[in-house]
């Protein structure tokens, strides 16, 4: 294969994906969806023609990475805070925690019944199937009224941070002890000690810099953190929700000497700009990950009515969970909320770091890609289903 058909199809890639765009703002359907279908497609037209390829799975999990923390940093840097949204974030947070818990459990125990494996292993592997993708669950939202925007970003952000903290202590402690308690408490403060000082650093770095290109810099110190708090088993999502929230809320601090020293005149221009490239930059890595992840996928293995079966069973298990809390937190009206819960990067990115020891064969990558794929359609469904009730009424 030449450098000019590499070109060529990596540039029909991401003008599809912009299509793709552009047919999800219309028809409700997720662009993630279609290029699942797409990267499905590609590989049975390599298949029939005969295509030596490599090992696309070993770029995935740094392509999702990377991806993550953009999508992540995307939705905190729309966020205003003020104390009229105590409610939506406290609302979100405990849902999300809750729902996680809620369907760890359940999905342990569905997997338990399937495998029949120890607890603590079924517990790990419950936990990338139990977390909502922010990567889905925020572009999918931005159609939604501003309330129920803006709790889509934080219940689907939490969820994520919370589900890597849990996902953190499950694979480096086996059991649950004081000092894993202890731990877990240790760990954490350091991750809001961290996130506190790099949204100083960054904020002043920005203010700043006078080279005419800053914000990839920007954006290479917060992946740098990242990966540095992620290496210690650090929950650093923590630190990216953080930084886009104090820097598109730094002008509302009112302490005469912090306005002197980090704002600046230029400060609302360039986090404008710092949001447009971190958009496109996690547009262009959402593209290549679900691109990869479905042109990995091998359908033949989805031809066994115990994995359809049993996708069916985690899937029923998640949006009954999720119903059952969202009474209770979520006064206001369920839908389209209820059907926002997909999974998506996240869950293929945990279930990418589980240590091979934890790892069980009934519940491999064509389990995790049929929820995957059911979580969306059912997002699909529901998004467009509420959207004519509406105007309906």
């Amino acid at each position: 294969m030449t450098t000019y058909t590499i070109l060529i199809i990596l540039s029909g890639l991401v003008i599809f994906s912009y299509l793709f765009d552009l047919v999800a703002s219309k028809t409700k359907v997720p662009s993630v969806l279609l290029l699942l279908l797409l990267g499905i497609g590609l590989r049975f037209l390599v298949d029939y023609l005969q295509i030596h390829t490599f090992n696309f799975l070993s770029i995935l999990p740094m392509l999702g990475t990377v991806g993550l923390i953009l999508i992540v940093f995307e939705g905190s840097l729309e966020l205003k805070y003020d104390q009229h949204k105590n409610k939506v974030i406290r609302t979100a947070l405990l849902s999300a925690l809750s729902i996680l818990l809620g369907s760890i459990a359940v999905i342990t125990a569905i997997i338990y019944q399937i495998t029949h494996q120890d607890l603590y292993t079924c517990m790990a592997n419950a936990i990338p199937f139990s977390v909502i993708s922010s990567a889905i669950a925020i572009p999918s939202a931005a159609a939604l009224g501003n309330k129920d925007r803006e709790f889509v970003i934080y219940e689907s952000s939490f969820s994520d941070i919370l589900g890597v903290i849990i996902f953190n202590f499950a694979i480096t402690n086996h059991g649950f002890s004081t000092s894993a308690v202890i731990g877990l408490g240790l760990s954490t403060f350091l991750i809001v000690l961290l996130s506190a000082i790099a949204c100083v650093v960054l904020l002043y770095i920005m203010g700043r810099l006078v080279h005419h290109i800053k914000f990839f810099l920007i954006i290479a110190i917060l992946i740098l953190v990242y990966a540095i708090g992620q290496s210690y088993h650090l929950s650093s999502l923590v630190l990216i929700l953080s930084t886009g929230l104090f820097l598109n809320n730094a002008d509302t601090i009112q302490n005469a000497w912090f306005r002197s020293i980090f704002l600046y005149k230029n400060l609302s221009a360039d986090l404008s700009q710092l949001y447009q490239l971190s958009a496109e930059s996690a547009f262009i890595l959402r593209t290549f990950f679900f691109v990869i992840f479905g042109f990995t996928m091998n359908l033949n293995e989805l031809n066994n009515q115990n994995v359809l079966a049993n996708g069916f069973f985690i899937l029923l298990a998640i949006y009954l969970i999720r119903l059952v809390f969202l009474k209770v937190f979520k006064k206001e009206s369920l839908s389209p909320i209820l059907y926002i819960a997909p999974r998506g990067l996240i869950s293929i990115l945990l279930y990418l770091h589980l240590p091979e020891s934890l790892k069980i064969p009934e519940v491999g990558t064509p389990f995790l890609f049929l929820v995957v794929l059911g979580s969306s359609i059912i997002m699909t469904l529901g998004i467009t289903l509420s959207k004519r009730n509406a105007v309906v009424q």
